[in-house]
């Protein structure tokens, strides 16, 4: 892996994600908005973010949360107007930040104009926009399924047909080998980055193209065996087989080998403007091309496919993708989105999980290669099981739970805990600024989209720590400082380093101007170890007075990270 002399400023970025619904309601009506987000620049800027992954803005009629986009080239009016728009991009040019728009390239809304269209006959100009095939009622062109439950496949009686779709009936899919399709969604990218937008992250990437010859996949194959053995196999092995089930039953669906194309004819768009940058939902290496002509990040989204950050396998990890990278290619890490459990829920032990929180951030912003945070990581937030089936907001709850009480026979009370477990509602409940009712989110007699997390109430909120400087966000801000003013940290080369401990994650982080130690115990167990080479200054450190710039072989407490700035 080659870096340039010249290093983008999305390499050295950290990048913060806002689900807009949940992160400041500005007009009191219980959903977030940019009237909110534009009131909240300054504390981004005073935590030390660079730039802004935006989740879909788009007007949507929110079937799939906003990923079902109705007019790629607008703003939902839940969260403002475009000339808001404009002026919470300027805003964030003004204080030396990027924003990134999420842009869904795989389908649309139903409701969005082309599918009305493309319904209404079977003559429309724009009948070819979408992927519609002949097929009798209860009679499907294929056996595949939608990973968001059911038949992939929807009959439409007005035209006597059926129409595909990868995810929700709600979200059909674009026929990409319409040379009209991929001129209008380049035009809505150039929409944005001819307004200033700095690029994309773009969603679901792998599903773009499907098999053309529609093959079957095998008899028998069903969701409900898939969901019967996630329930009830253990992992490791448990694991890997219903992984292997999933891929044989969308074999058909994803990663065509048509989507590279694709993504190299989307990055010559993004390189007719200055400095933009494209991010791609996949860990797929391939999606990087030969480094130069796909997409300029890809998720290593291996990194937090674990039931526990061990040293063991944060260093395989590390091993594996840095030496599958291409030349010039660059890594991407993060530990958390709006897909995944919090980092203080998927990793925390039950008692550790303030100090095990902090040490995450250290390892995420020493690793190489550019890292993502996700909004309220930094005040440790955490999943909030919604109990009531009433409030759920995300359909894939509503699936769970079904599947639960269909497969497995479960009483109401399981089946909705298993819905709210499997869904996404849990982390993305809205921030929590404050100890007031509704966790300074929205005024205490409006009611929010989704419930606040009660522990607001016991410190998680913005305003309780920024006042306490052991706060987890005080931890965060000066984590971000140490980052920004040290290149090493940045750019810098990476080397791992062995140690007698099999707890202890040990590596360098060199450039030119300086070489870091990052030593990390990340076990629940006092740790010492003997520093690899003579050290000048501890740079930081996730606790206060346990470790002495003087001790070659320091004591290290349970999760415990130290970053020392070699001699």
């Amino acid at each position: 892996m080659i870096v340039k002399e010249s290093t983008k400023w999305w390499q050295k970025a950290v990048f913060y994600q806002i689900y807009p619904r949940s992160f400041a309601d500005g007009n009191g009506d219980g959903i977030g908005d940019l009237a909110g987000m534009i009131s909240k620049l300054n504390y981004l800027q005073e935590l030390g973010v660079d730039a802004i992954w935006l989740s879909p803005h788009f007007p949507s009629p929110f079937v799939d949360c906003g990923y079902d986009v109705s007019d790629y080239e607008d703003v939902g009016p839940e969260y403002g107007t475009l000339e808001q728009f404009k002026h919470f991009l300027n805003q964030i040019h003004q204080r030396g930040m990027r924003l990134v728009l999420d842009l869904v390239l795989n389908h649309t809304s139903d409701q969005h104009r082309w599918f009305i269209e493309s319904r209404s006959s079977r003559d429309n100009p724009k009948r070819d926009w979408y992927i519609w095939r002949d097929g009798d009622p209860g009679e499907p062109p294929t056996n595949w399924f939608s990973a968001f439950g059911g038949s992939a496949w929807e009959y439409d009686a007005h035209t006597s047909a059926y129409y595909y779709h990868y995810f929700f009936k709600e979200q059909p899919d674009l026929n990409w080998h319409n040379p009209a399709v991929k001129e209008a969604m380049f035009n809505a990218a150039r929409f944005w980055l001819d307004m200033g937008v700095d690029g994309f992250r773009l969603d679901a990437v792998g599903t773009i193209f499907e098999d053309e010859t529609y093959p079957a996949i095998p008899e028998g194959m069903s969701q409900e065996e898939l969901y019967r053995m996630a329930s009830q196999y253990v992992q490791p092995k448990g694991e890997k087989t219903v992984v292997s089930y999933h891929e044989e039953m969308f074999k058909h669906q994803v990663d065509r080998p048509e989507v590279h194309l694709i993504m190299q004819e989307l990055r010559k768009v993004i390189d007719e403007y200055d400095d933009r940058v494209l991010i791609g939902e996949t860990d797929d290496i391939a999606f990087y091309g030969d480094g130069t002509n796909e997409l300029h990040l890809i998720f290593n989204f291996p990194l937090m496919r674990t039931n526990h950050l061990t040293a063991q396998h944060v260093s395989q990890n590390q091993l594996e993708r840095l030496t599958a990278l291409p030349p010039m290619a660059w890594p991407c890490n993060t530990l958390g989105n709006h897909d995944s459990a919090r980092i203080y829920t998927a990793f925390g032990d039950g008692t550790h999980n303030n100090v095990q929180n902090k040490l995450y951030l250290m390892l995420l912003l020493t690793l190489k290669g550019t890292p993502f945070l996700y909004n309220g990581e930094e005040i440790g937030m955490s999943d909030y099981i919604i109990d009531d089936l009433s409030r759920f907001r995300d359909p894939l709850s509503v699936l769970y739970y079904q599947l639960e009480k269909r497969v497995n026979g479960s009483d109401e009370r399981t089946t909705v805990l298993k819905g709210a477990l499997m869904g996404r509602d849990r982390n993305r409940t809205p921030m929590q600024w404050s100890n007031a009712l509704n966790g300074g989110f929205c005024p205490p007699e409006t009611e929010p989209w989704l419930p606040v997390n009660s522990d607001y109430a016991a410190g998680v909120n913005v305003d309780d720590q920024v006042s306490n400087p052991d706060s987890m966000i005080n931890f965060y801000r000066r984590m971000l400082h140490v980052r920004r003013q040290n290149t090493a940290l940045q750019t810098g080369e990476y080397q791992e380093i062995s140690t007698d401990s099999a707890d202890i994650l040990c590596y360098s982080r060199s450039d030119a101007e300086q070489t870091l130690l990052v030593v990390l115990n990340m076990s629940p167990e006092i740790q010492r170890v003997r520093l690899p080479f003579k050290v000048k200054q501890i740079l930081i450190n996730t606790m206060k007075n346990w470790v002495h710039i003087e001790d070659p072989e320091p004591t290290l407490q349970p999760y415990q990270g130290v970053i020392y700035i070699a001699a």
